[in-house]
């Protein structure tokens, strides 16, 4: 089997990104399965490096991902000495690491795009870094889009066999009542499905859909939004073959998706709904997979960890988790 390529973006070089990084690569079960190259600074890896101890791995600065060697704890690093390590502050959101995130999602994305890696996985980046920077971007997967050309992307949120899809995502809720409309609804259906079954590889899925109101508006009671928007584009999904149900009672489905194993994702309305039952029970572990993107794009569903930065001590489990979650996908791909 071939050993796929994964990229890794080092995230703002102030966070916990690099040392996450290290501390998920030193990782015996990630050794032989996999090609590593993280796209970064190097001079800041190896600070992250004696940071945490990361003795084992060895990291070389090569010109193409292809370069990587294939033997055990060997990392590449595509540096682009980009941090001036002198200014570097840890816990702190910058202009320089706004810059410099947003180049090494730059880089990466141009390699994948070009055939040098299989699957992408992006350490957490600093919206407000992004902004000081001059970069308009309300977070990685907006910034993702654009680069890989494609118009409408989607989140959804991996802990173990709990899956969910969300239909919005970082707006404010007035905002996202506004975007539950039947095309925006069938949509996340659609790119959910196509997920389960060619990356998952998920025979016949099924998807249970989220109401937005409480009791999924109890037949219009508390709402009128399931009526209008979400039933109809069940409606269209199954017209296609989706096999898809709902909306369902939001204060239940999760549970019957986890416990129940009921159904292979939830489609939650807005980011909230979707995000608190998969940090209740995955906080350390969760991974966010972007769907509609033209690579496998998969990260830790949680920030920077300023006040971690530059300890050594930021949990490195959600990082691990989407490696895996990456070189899984990827394999199906190879």
């Amino acid at each position: 089997m071939v050993k796929p390529i994964i990229l890794i973006t080092m995230g703002d070089p102030a966070g916990s990104g690099p040392e996450i990084i290290l501390k998920a690569l030193s990782h015996p079960e990630l050794q032989g399965i996999a090609r590593y190259v993280i796209v970064g600074d190097l001079k800041v890896l190896m600070r992250a490096k004696e940071v945490v101890n990361a003795r084992k791995l060895s990291l070389t600065v090569v010109s193409d991902p292809e370069e990587v060697s294939d033997e055990l704890f060997s990392v590449g690093v595509i540096d682009l000495g980009n941090v001036d390590i002198e200014k570097l502050v840890y816990g702190r959101p910058s202009v320089m690491g706004g810059k410099t995130s947003y180049e090494y999602i730059v880089t990466a994305v141009n390699l994948i795009k070009s055939g040098k890696g299989h699957a992408l996985v992006t350490a957490p980046i600093s919206k407000e870094s992004l902004y000081l920077a001059g970069y308009d971007y309300p977070g990685h997967t907006e910034l993702l889009a654009e680069l890989a050309g494609v118009d409408v992307v989607k989140m959804m949120l991996v802990f173990k066999h709990l899956r969910v899809s969300h239909v919005t995502t970082h707006v404010s809720l007035r905002r996202a009542i506004e975007l539950v409309r039947k095309d925006n609804i069938y949509l996340t259906i659609r790119l959910t499905h196509e997920a389960l079954t060619k990356l998952f590889g998920i025979d016949n899925p099924k998807i249970g859909v989220a109401g937005l109101n409480p009791h999924a508006s109890e037949g219009g009671l508390f709402g009128d939004e399931e009526e209008k928007e979400i039933i109809p584009a069940i409606k269209l999904a199954l017209r296609e073959g989706i096999r898809v149900e709902g909306p369902y009672p939001p204060d239940t489905i999760f549970y019957r998706a986890y416990h129940d194993r009921e159904f292979d994702a939830v489609i939650a309305m807005y980011h909230d709904q979707g995000h608190i039952p998969i940090k209740m029970i995955g906080l350390l572990e969760g991974v966010n997979l972007t769907l509609g993107l033209p690579f496998i794009r998969t990260s830790p569903d949680h920030g920077t960890v300023w006040d971690k930065a530059g300890k050594g001590t930021a949990k490195e489990t959600a990082m691990l988790e989407a490696i895996k979650l990456a070189i899984t996908l990827a394999r199906g791909k190879t």
